[in-house]
């Protein structure tokens, strides 16, 4: 096993990100997560669900709200909440605190939204970050595909909150914080533009969270890392060049910038699970789902890396094997596994982006009928061990 370097002070990973240096690649392995609790059920809908709409299809997000009671955002496109004391006594919430609208405008960014990303400092005021899907197969006219994914024009939006999660509003016009520097096209043909942000994590003065995007020309595919000094101001958000945090995506329907491309961040063949802090070592963790490919990723399934500066990771580790919605239904076996997140319910943080030496993986198994998927969805957590090298 390799000798790994001292972690550096906050101080100096601070200054790494806020200078935009790049430092050398991490030497593997600097962490690793195994699974040893066997599998819980935390949202089944034949059990819990309020109608044929609550079914886990997004990665876990949570915060404690001012009155320390936890809130978990999982579910589809009604966006309804988890709510209880504790992580482990979890109840949904009937009340939709932000449906998706279908909307056939797509400078409205409103027809299929899910909360994907959280923060908040006292539990009141909560801002979210939207995964958009502006589906252009359900719009007449909107696209000359009938297969859906070659249809979808995604951006990343911002909502806010005011009363703890109970409701949430967009401002007029929408405020974009990860757009492609185009609009939707009627013959597009294939999945375009930023989606499924990660969790928010805190750094210094400073929040992070990744975006994952199918890119276009100039612009490769994958993660991208972006930071804000300013969560509440959602037009802050800047992606990083690869020197510095610098970019700013705007809303092409309202503008006709070109930013720069973003840095992809390595090892992530596609989005983020999430990302959390070790309280000990102040290592970053994160987790994600990868197809296998015989080389990096020998199996599909969930994987881990860790860094000391988000840029940098080490060489993932496999975490729970079996398909995922990257492998396609037809290979699944008849169940995929999806939508991975660690969440510590010891967690320091009012937003749940650390952990200690042991924490919950959260994800969803999905029943495949033929090749098709479908609403049969459970979310599922299982304890695992966190070992950081120092």
């Amino acid at each position: 096993m390799s000798t790994v370097r001292a972690i550096p002070t906050a101080a100096l990973l601070a200054g790494l990100l806020l200078c935009g240096g790049t430092p050398r690649a991490a030497d593997p392995p600097l962490a690793a997560v195994t699974i040893v609790g066997a599998v819980e059920t935390v949202f089944t809908p034949k059990r819990d669900a309020c109608d044929g709409d609550d079914v886990p299809d997004a990665n876990a997000r949570a915060f404690r709200d001012a009155t320390g009671s936890v809130v978990v955002f999982a579910m589809h496109m009604k966006n309804r909440a988890l709510r209880g004391p504790d992580l482990a006594n979890l109840k949904i919430d009937c009340a939709s605190p932000l449906p998706s609208q279908g909307d056939a405008d797509p400078a409205r960014y409103d027809d299929a939204t899910w909360i994907t990303a959280t923060w908040t400092e006292d539990g009141r005021r909560i801002e979210a970050l939207l995964h958009h899907e502006y589906r252009a197969n359900t719009h007449p006219g909107r696209c000359t595909h009938k297969e859906y994914l070659a249809c979808w024009y995604n951006t990343v939006v911002a909502a806010r909150s005011m009363d703890g999660g109970r409701t949430f509003e967009r401002a007029s016009p929408p405020v974009v914080v990860a757009a492609p520097p185009f609009r939707q096209e009627v013959g597009q043909g294939r999945h375009r533009g930023f989606f499924n942000p990660s969790n928010i994590v805190a750094h210094g003065r400073h929040r992070y969270m990744m975006v994952s995007t199918t890119g276009w020309p100039g612009q490769a595919s994958g993660p991208c890392l972006f930071r804000t000094a300013d969560p509440a101001d959602p037009t802050s958000w800047r992606a990083f060049d690869g020197k510095e945090f610098s970019i700013r995506y705007g809303d092409p329907y309202r503008s006709d910038a070109k930013p720069a491309p973003c840095r992809v961040i390595a090892p992530f063949p596609a989005p983020v699970g999430a990302i959390v802090r070790h309280r000990g070592t102040g290592a970053w963790l994160a987790v994600f789902q990868a197809k296998g490919d015989g080389g990096r990723f020998p199996q599909s399934g969930f994987y881990t890396t860790a860094s000391r500066d988000l840029i940098s990771w080490d060489k993932p580790r496999l975490l729970l094997a079996g398909p995922t919605l990257y492998d396609g239904a037809c290979d699944s076996g008849g169940t995929l596994i999806n939508y991975p997140s660690l969440l510590d319910p010891k967690a320091e943080g009012r937003n749940f982006d650390d952990v200690g030496d042991s924490a919950d993986l959260y994800y969803t198994r999905l029943v495949v009928d033929g090749c098709k998927t479908t609403s049969d969805r459970d979310l599922l957590r299982r304890h695992v061990a966190i070992k950081v090298w120092p």
